[in-house]
């Protein structure tokens, strides 16, 4: 469709699926957006989604994620179903660092969502040397 919709555009545009991604995707990626995406799919694939969707991130590149958020790990009726903390926390669990997260309501609905900024790291001596500042 995005072909169709911008035909003079120069974007290699590519369908994927999250679950099988192309091996050459493997932290190829200075800059990943991840919008509410997420939150539409079921709680039971969220762990594979969420490391796939952080694989795509090269050494000291940016992960930026805009989802809904829930309080607590009770299973929330959806779609969508808000991420819980612990979800939330397997983007750090799969090598990313958290930089930035910003905490906002959507204001029609009323609905906690969080705007967070996470970098992986260029290796393990920028680990290393964080780990002592």
């Amino acid at each position: 469709m995005c072909q169709e919709r911008f035909p003079d555009s120069t974007v290699n545009y590519v369908v994927a699926d999250l679950l099988a991604i192309p091996s050459q995707w493997h932290q190829a990626f200075d800059f990943v957006f991840e919008c509410r995406n997420i939150q539409a799919l079921p709680l039971n694939v969220r762990y594979w989604v969420i490391s796939s969707v952080t694989s795509f991130v090269a050494p000291g590149g940016t992960l930026l994620l805009i989802t809904r958020v829930r309080d607590t790990e009770v299973e929330p009726s959806g779609p969508p179903w808000p991420l819980s903390d612990s979800e939330l926390a397997q983007f750090e669990n799969v090598g990313l660092q958290q930089v930035e997260k910003l905490v906002f309501l959507e204001s029609e609905l009323d609905v906690k969502q969080v705007r967070i900024e996470y970098q992986r790291h260029n290796s393990l001596t920028d680990l290393n040397s964080t780990a002592k500042t």
